[in-house]
């Protein structure tokens, strides 16, 4: 009998040691959020289940950000400087939102909304952030999988009925093993036993992220309610119908809640004591039976939480992001239509780095000519990043940031796909045809951003081919902006590109750039002072000298 008294204190014990643990976290989570505020957050971000989440949506939405796009704006480095969410629904939630491609005025005004209510109070802020937090777990990155996917039931019959009464069956067994001191009773408590620890293992990887999301899901429950005293918030009314038709499955959950209330390190004593409560009596499976069918048929008020709770994750995230850049703008989408005016552009990423300004029509190219590092290519992709900042965060790295809507096309990061067995000018030239039908007949505008366009062919080809496109692009009103090293294209373009250009003086034996665009041709004669620099011979020099004189005056440079 004195070791069924045991019981109960180990589980008192246990409990006690869960809510210290519950004590220490709460402290710990309002210090990370007080610390990492406007700072890149630390965590380390599992793109795989962002991906995962954003594939959802990725079917349905034919302006969605290509794979190809990502790639030539490093995406992933740059959700990684902007991410400041607090919860991994809100980081899926803003990942996604980069992706979609959707032009939503009304969407960025609330959101512009909501980023105001928090910088207007601090406190607001503060306690909202360390609801989310509680939403930090890598255990919520499954809980889309709960609208996403539908599960089906993986037991059956007399399984089915046996997995309910699992617990009540393996804790009369033990008790009257105790009590009874019987060796029958003995024997079926170690066959339940070893039954339960088969079908808890089993089908774990089967289940697991569902089980696993199950308490987050109760987590996400808990912080929308608080949300919604916290948060003047334009959505709560279908947040509060849902949370109400959700009701008697929250009742439910909270009973298995207790799984996750420890850190869930293997070391943890509480974890190993959980995990072996959690496989005895079968709570995992059971989990999954008692409530597949239920979250089958809630699926839509589960997605209606998670956009609320990432929308307001998101929300927090863009005012930490605005308060560590160096300066930044709400755009002006309300301008000029055919025009693109920006101010002190920079990029985000790059650290100290040169604004520039530029205001172009889409009637009209622009053709950037300069030297490899002079930063061409940095500004080009300043501008696509900013185009995608303004249309789905509201925020630009810029002073001033005036254009349409539109469509973002690139094509930057090239190069051989000897799998596929394409050469670099296939590659390219397959990539810039994806451009010119997606923008064929098309209503908005888009910005279109080529790197050294054709330059894996020869010159007179690739001059030829590179004029013919370019001044397609702009006869369908694109903004459209090429990075070259082919002086002729400005020769034949004429005033259907403006020209601009980055330059860069000699110093002693090396380059040194200002990284400012300027208007006109690059003039500079720097390329062969520093071969001469470096001690080429002199017959070389004299020789490309006399060259490079014929070519000026050819070009008027």
């Amino acid at each position: 009998m004195i070791y069924l008294l045991g019981i109960p204190v180990v589980l008192t014990l246990l409990l006690f040691y869960i809510r210290f643990k519950r004590r220490q976290e709460m402290r710990k989570r309002a210090e990370d959020v007080i610390t990492k505020w406007s700072q890149p957050s630390e965590h380390v971000v599992d793109f795989n289940q962002l991906k995962a989440y954003n594939a959802y949506f990725s079917q349905e939405s034919g302006d969605h950000l290509s794979d190809a796009i990502a790639a030539d704006i490093d995406l992933e480095h740059l959700f990684a400087y902007i991410d400041r969410t607090n919860s991994k629904p809100g980081q899926q939630y803003l990942y996604q939102k980069l992706r979609s491609g959707k032009k939503d005025p009304e969407a960025l005004k609330q959101l512009d909304l909501l980023a105001e209510q928090f910088a207007a109070d601090e406190h607001l802020r503060i306690s909202t952030e360390i609801e989310l937090s509680a939403l930090g777990s890598k255990n919520a990155y499954y809980i889309h999988e709960l609208f996403t996917t539908s599960y089906q039931a993986l037991y059956s019959g007399w399984l089915s009925l046996y997995i309910r009464f699992a617990a009540l069956l393996w804790i009369a067994s033990v008790v009257l093993t105790v009590v009874l001191k019987n060796q029958v009773f003995f024997l079926l408590s170690l066959g339940l036993t070893i039954f339960n620890f088969y079908l808890h293992y089993g089908n774990k990887k089967k289940i697991s992220s569902y089980v696993h999301s199950l308490p987050q899901l109760y987590k996400l429950m808990r912080a929308a309610e608080r949300m919604l005293k916290l948060v003047v918030h334009p959505d709560a009314r279908p947040v509060k119908e849902s949370l109400k038709e959700l009701a008697p499955l929250q009742r439910s959950l909270s009973m298995v809640n207790f799984q996750d209330k420890t850190s869930g390190d293997p070391t943890d004593l509480s974890a190993s004591a959980l995990e072996l409560i959690k496989t005895f009596l079968l709570v995992e499976p059971a989990m999954f039976l008692k409530s597949v069918n239920r979250i089958n048929q809630q699926r839509n008020n589960i997605e209606i939480l998670f956009s609320f709770i990432g929308q307001t994750d998101m929300a927090v995230s863009v005012l930490s992001l605005r308060t560590g850049l160096p300066y930044y703008c709400k755009p002006d989408f309300g301008g000029i239509k055919e025009e693109l005016k920006v101010t002190d552009l920079y990029h985000p990423l790059v650290e100290n780095c040169v604004a520039n300004s530029i205001e172009v029509k889409a009637e009209q190219g622009v053709l950037i000519t300069g030297s490899n590092m002079s930063g061409k290519t940095t500004f080009i992709r300043s501008l696509v990043i900013n185009a995608l900042l303004s249309q789905t965060l509201y925020t630009s790295c810029s002073n001033c940031y005036s254009a349409p809507f539109m469509n973002l096309f690139t094509s930057i990061r090239m190069s051989d796909d000897l799998e596929e067995h394409k050469s670099y000018f296939q590659a390219e030239a397959l990539s810039i045809l994806d451009i010119v039908n997606k923008t064929m007949g098309q209503k908005e505008s888009s910005l279109i951003l080529i790197d050294e366009i054709f330059r894996g062919t020869n010159t007179i080809e690739r001059v030829a081919a590179a004029k013919a496109i370019l001044s397609y692009l702009t006869a369908h009103k694109n903004f459209t902006f090429v990075s070259t090293h082919d002086l002729e294209l400005a020769e034949l373009l004429g005033k259907e590109y403006a020209v601009y250009s980055f330059e860069e003086l000699v110093s002693e034996t090396r380059l040194v750039f200002d990284y400012k665009i300027k208007p006109g041709i690059l003039k500079n004669k720097n390329g062969l002072a520093i071969l001469s620099s470096m001690g080429y011979p002199q017959s070389i020099i004299e020789d490309a000298t006399a060259i490079s004189t014929v070519l000026r005056k050819k070009y008027d440079l």
